[in-house]
């Protein structure tokens, strides 16, 4: 009798061959299944970013315009210079108001009366009186002449040239009524009315009135105050890291403080608007609604992103780096200064500035603090009232007025503008200065 090897192993019978050849086919399918499901996720969410930024676009895009009658205003001796003196500091105080009304009053018919005047200031915007100023200050001599300026509309007559109104809707239906209608008809007829790029929306600081809106306060604001968030956060972020990751000893106090770091990057950002309102505004009494306090809760609550992100980049240096600064003499301090933090610096910028740009966005904890006042001024120093732009965005959007959400959605392009930036400048930081070990 011949014995059988105890290594050879019998070969598989036709049944079992097709039962294992139906499991491979079944786990590719179930592969192939897999990678539509994730491909099928992604096209998703693509489309559902492009429809978000559809909608923001081209809500936003009219905003970048605005539209501009040509008036023939006489700019009358006796209401702007009865005296003749042409003194500048005479000239600043003199009644544009007057002269205007007399020039609305013979360009469009039917302004004679109160309403008439009413419907006819109701076309332009506030601010023309103080263009005619500025054109008069520019240049005395046009006093007593009758020139064509091109001065900006109201919000109403800018959302009808833009289409936004239907003019064959009833006066009931539509905020621009057939009086307004037909004189703003009239100007078209005659080659007056044009749509220019508004530079007052990058110009100005924020109003009332929708026309001479702008986010040059909010800007500004959001700069002063990331400012204060970047001195405060960035050293004290890393010199936390550099310290935990490099000298703290490993025990449970350090554990005790590594995890409530990791918390407090998830803790909600207006909890730290609430602390700042406690600490900052109520206790220490520091101004309401400036950029010094909304740097400061805004450092509070990016110190643990940058922390985290430096500990990170320290932690991708290689030991080997440590070993040869400490074999060639270095002392521990020289060896994180010298060598350890240099090449970490990458991966400590990128999360700094991942960092700024989450504070950037924020709204809720600065609303805590009082930056949700109207502010007409732009800031010039860090304890000056200010707004950011989120918080800019926040109250456009709750404005009644058509106009606004136009604005609304240009300011969003903004700041998703500066936010990509700021994404990119990580992501060339990174490749730039990133070393394979």
């Amino acid at each position: 009798m011949t014995d059988t090897p105890a290594n050879d192993v019998p070969a598989p019978t036709s049944a079992e061959q097709d039962r294992n050849t139906a499991l491979v086919r079944k786990r590719y399918r179930a592969e192939r299944r897999f990678r539509l499901y994730g491909l099928a996720a992604i096209l998703a969410a693509l489309g559902m970013l492009g429809v978000l930024l559809y909608s923001i676009v081209s809500t936003g895009l009219p905003a970048f315009t605005t539209t501009q009658l040509a008036l023939d205003i006489t700019f009358t001796a006796e209401d702007i210079d009865p005296t003749g003196t042409r003194d500048p500091a005479e000239l600043s105080r003199a009644n544009y108001r007057g002269a205007l009304l007399k020039s609305l009053r013979a360009e469009f018919p039917g302004a004679e009366t109160r309403k008439g005047r009413r419907n006819a200031l109701n076309m332009i915007s506030n601010e023309v009186v103080f263009d005619m100023r500025d054109l008069v200050l520019a240049d005395p001599s046009i006093i007593g002449t009758t020139q064509r300026v091109w001065v900006k509309t109201s919000a109403d007559i800018d959302q009808l040239a833009k289409g936004s109104i239907d003019r064959s809707l009833p006066e009931s239906g539509r905020r621009v009524n057939d009086l307004q209608l037909g004189w703003f008809e009239a100007l078209e007829s005659e080659d007056r009315v044009r749509t220019t790029f508004n530079t007052t929306f990058f110009t100005s600081a924020d109003s009332r009135e929708p026309e001479q809106a702008g986010i040059l306060g909010a800007v500004v604001g959001s700069a002063l105050t990331l400012i204060i968030t970047l001195l405060l956060s960035f050293p004290v972020g890393v010199m936390a890291a550099v310290y935990l990751e490099e000298f703290a000893p490993k025990n449970r106090w350090t554990d005790l403080i590594e995890v409530n770091i990791n918390n407090l990057a998830a803790v909600p950002s207006i909890v730290f608007g609430l602390l700042g309102l406690a600490m900052f505004l109520n206790f220490f009494g520091l101004p309401r609604s400036a950029p010094v306090v909304g740097g400061m809760v805004l450092a509070l609550m990016t110190l643990p992103t940058i922390i985290i992100a430096s500990r990170a980049a320290l932690k991708a240096v290689p030991p080997s780096i440590r070993e040869a600064a400490l074999g060639m003499g270095a002392s521990r301090l020289q060896t994180v200064t010298h060598h350890v933090l240099p090449l970490a610096m990458p991966g400590i910028l990128t999360g700094t500035i991942i960092g700024m740009a989450q504070a950037l966005g924020e709204t809720a904890p600065l609303l805590m603090i009082g930056m949700v006042a109207f502010i007409v001024d732009i800031p010039g120093g860090f304890t000056d009232p200010a707004t950011v732009l989120p918080v800019q965005i926040f109250l456009w959007a709750d404005a009644p007025e058509r106009a606004f959400v136009e604005r609304t959605s240009a300011a969003i392009m903004v700041l998703l503008t500066f936010l990509i930036m700021m994404n990119l400048l990580a992501v060339l930081l990174r490749k730039k200065f990133d070393r394979r070990w």
